[in-house]
């Protein structure tokens, strides 16, 4: 793995997010966290709560991307089969770690609270993992191999990161910025956009378009670059682009809607 090459995938296990009754924003989070490590996230897949096909999202991410990310299906309910999956994913065998275990249930006993059978799963961790510190709400998420397996609650998936960063391999960071201008369409600069696009190598770009009202409209345009000057350059032409068409560019560092 070079530095260049360092990538990330991103499986979201589980019914609800499928049915549409829960909205995912796990997905910009983990991106958001890797972005500044560069690496970049490759791949998302969205998976349901039956273990064949955890297990092989699993293996086919794992094997293409440096490193993968899961969320959901590690509580104590019936169907929070990520656990068992991953250790089938891996061939390996599972079971109630000594530690988590000892410390769910002084947690539990601190709380006044009894720990149930059902609780007791959230201690369950495949043979050979390293726990994933879990400040928000104490039961751990876990590492196997280059897999990180993290609760699907956001608020904990954002407190489970903090412990991840640090064993990571940094990749090439990718700055960003973007040409925001009222008015314009993308019909309007859409040829001249893909000159740029095959003119700047190792630039790539975007065009975003946003409508809220007949008054507010327009087009954000992103250049992203890990060559600083290559992306300094792109920004210019972008401004000119825009002026070319009679708008007005705003030139913003980063991704901006």
């Amino acid at each position: 793995m070079t530095e260049s090459n360092v990538t990330a995938a991103i499986c979201l296990i589980g019914d609800e997010l499928l049915s549409g009754r829960t909205r995912d924003i796990n997905v910009q989070q983990i991106a958001g966290y890797l972005k500044p490590l560069g690496i970049p996230v490759r791949e998302v897949r969205i998976v349901p709560d039956v273990q064949e096909e955890i297990v092989s999202a699993v293996n086919a991410l794992r094997a293409r991307y440096s490193y993968v990310f899961t969320t959901g299906g590690i509580g104590p309910t019936h169907d929070d089969i990520t656990a068992d999956a991953i250790a089938v994913a891996f061939g390996v065998g599972i079971g109630h770690h000594p530690d988590v275990f000892a410390a769910l249930q002084a947690r539990y006993d601190e709380m006044g609270t009894e720990f149930t059978e059902p609780r007791q799963r959230m201690a369950r961790i495949p043979d050979g993992a390293s726990l994933v510190e879990n400040p928000v709400s104490g039961a751990p998420g876990f590492q196997t191999g280059n897999v990180f397996t993290l609760a699907g609650v956001p608020s904990i998936v954002q407190g489970m990161l903090q412990d991840i960063g640090h064993r990571l391999q940094r990749g090439v960071v990718v700055n960003s910025i973007t040409v925001r201008a009222s008015g314009l369409r993308e019909g309007d600069i859409a040829e001249q956009l893909g000159k740029l696009d095959v003119e700047f190598e190792d630039v790539n770009f975007g065009s975003y378009p946003w409508f809220r009202s007949v008054t507010d409209h327009g087009v954000a345009l992103i250049a992203r670059s890990a060559d600083k000057a290559a992306l300094d350059t792109a920004a210019e032409r972008l401004m000119s682009l825009v002026k070319s068409t009679g708008g007005e560019p705003e030139l913003i560092e980063g991704e901006a809607s």
